[in-house]
C-alpha cells in the first residue's frame, strides 16, 4: 500500500516536471527578444495594403531583423497573426521588443505616424511628388485624385488653386492615409489657420483666402528676407488699389516655366499666360509657389506705406529698396542692372 502511494507521488512529480519543461519550451519564444542585438536603431517596417503574413515574414527575413524566425512564426500562429491579409501600415520596431509585443503590434495594426512636411513646392504636381514619400499611395494617383473634377467641385477650387487648401506645416499622419482623408485633414487645418480675425483682415483688403494665399506666394518668391515681406505685400496691395498691374517678375518665371531664370528680360514679359502679371491685371488664378507662414502673415498684416515700386539692392543681401515714384525706381533699377552686368549675369 505504501509502495504504491510512493509510486503515485513520483508519477505526479514526473508529470509536473514534464509539464513545467513543456511550459518553458512553449512560453520562452513569446517573451524572448524579437530582433537581433545588432539592431542599434529603430527599424521601420512597411506593410502594404493587401499583404499577408508571408509577405511580412519575408521582408523581415530579407532585412535580417528577426533573431529567431521560427519563434516569430510560432508566436504569430499562436496569436492568430498568420493570415492571408494582415493590417497594413508603417510600424517602428525597437531593438528591445520581445516577440509577443512585436506580433501584437503588427496584428493590431497599431502603426506609427509619420511627420508629413508640407512646404517648399511650386506646383500641385510637385506637392503630390513630395507626398509620395510619406504615403502609401503614389504621386500619380494622388495627383489624379486632388485634381479630379469631383474633388475640385467639392472644395470649390480649381486645378490652378487647389494648393491653397494646404497650409504649410508639419503634420502627423499615417502612411496608409487615403487621399480623401488627407484633403479632409487639410481642410480642417485650412479652417484653423483662417480664423475669423484673419478673414476680417483680408476682407478689409478686398481679398479672399485664395487671393491672399496667391499674393503671399508672390511675396514668398520676391524675397527670402522675412522682415521686408510685409512691405512688399504693401506694394502689391497699393498697386491693386491704384489699378496698376502687379508686374511681378516671379509670375513671369512661373508662366514661362523657366524656373532657373536669373534675370527676367523684356522678351519674357510678353509670354502669354494668365499668370503673367505684366500682361494681365489683378491677382493670378492661383499660387506660383507654396508660401511660408511668414509670407501669409505678411499679406494678412501688410505694412502701410505709399511705395509703388521696389527693386533688389545691388549687393548679395537679397534685400530690396523701395520707391514711391517711377523716377526714383528707375534710378534704383539702373544701379541694380549695372551690378548684374558687372557680375556677368544675363
Amino acid at each position: 500500500m505504501v509502495k504504491s502511494g510512493k509510486i503515485a507521488i513520483f508519477s505526479a512529480i514526473a508529470i509536473l516536471c514534464i509539464a513545467g519543461i513543456a511550459g518553458i519550451v512553449y512560453v520562452k519564444p513569446i517573451f524572448e527578444p524579437a530582433v537581433k542585438e545588432s539592431l542599434d536603431s529603430t527599424y521601420v517596417l512597411y506593410v502594404a495594403s493587401g499583404s499577408g503574413f508571408e509577405d511580412v515574414y519575408q521582408t523581415l527575413q530579407k532585412d535580417g531583423i528577426l533573431k529567431n524566425p521560427e519563434s516569430f512564426k510560432k508566436v504569430s500562429r499562436l496569436m492568430g497573426y498568420i493570415k492571408e491579409e494582415v493590417p497594413a501600415g508603417r510600424f517602428e520596431i525597437k531593438s528591445n521588443m520581445n516577440t509577443k509585443n512585436l506580433v501584437s503590434k503588427l496584428r493590431s495594426g497599431n502603426q506609427d505616424a509619420v511627420n508629413v512636411v508640407i512646404n517648399n513646392v511650386r506646383t500641385i504636381a510637385d506637392l503630390c511628388g513630395k507626398l509620395d514619400t510619406y504615403f502609401e499611395i503614389d504621386s500619380l494617383a494622388m495627383y489624379e485624385y486632388v485634381t479630379s473634377p469631383a474633388v475640385l467641385k467639392e472644395y470649390q477650387l480649381t486645378s490652378d488653386n487647389i494648393m491653397t487648401l494646404f497650409i504649410p506645416n508639419t503634420y502627423q499622419m499615417f502612411w496608409t492615409t487615403k487621399p480623401e482623408k488627407l484633403l479632409q485633414r487639410m481642410k480642417r487645418e485650412h479652417d484653423i489657420f483662417w480664423t475669423q480675425e484673419n478673414l476680417n483682415k483680408i476682407k478689409a483688403l478686398g481679398l479672399s483666402p485664395v487671393q491672399a494665399y496667391t499674393l503671399a506666394s508672390i511675396v514668398e518668391k520676391e524675397s527670402n528676407y522675412g522682415p521686408e515681406r510685409p512691405a512688399i505685400a504693401g506694394v502689391y496691395l497699393n498697386r491693386i488699389k491704384t489699378g496698376m498691374k502687379l508686374q511681378a517678375d516671379p509670375t513671369v518665371v512661373f508662366a514661362t516655366g523657366e524656373y532657373d531664370l536669373k534675370r527676367v528680360l523684356y522678351s519674357h514679359l510678353t509670354f502669354d499666360s494668365p499668370f503673367n502679371t505684366y500682361m494681365y491685371e489683378g491677382i493670378p488664378p492661383g499660387p506660383i509657389y507654396m508660401p511660408s507662414i511668414s509670407s501669409l502673415n505678411a499679406v494678412i498684416n501688410p505694412e502701410k506705406h505709399d511705395y509703388i515700386f521696389f527693386c533688389a539692392k545691388p549687393d548679395d543681401t537679397g534685400q530690396h529698396v523701395f520707391a514711391s515714384t517711377l523716377d526714383e525706381h528707375d534710378q534704383n533699377a539702373k544701379k541694380f542692372s549695372a551690378w548684374l552686368n558687372s557680375r556677368g549675369i544675363k
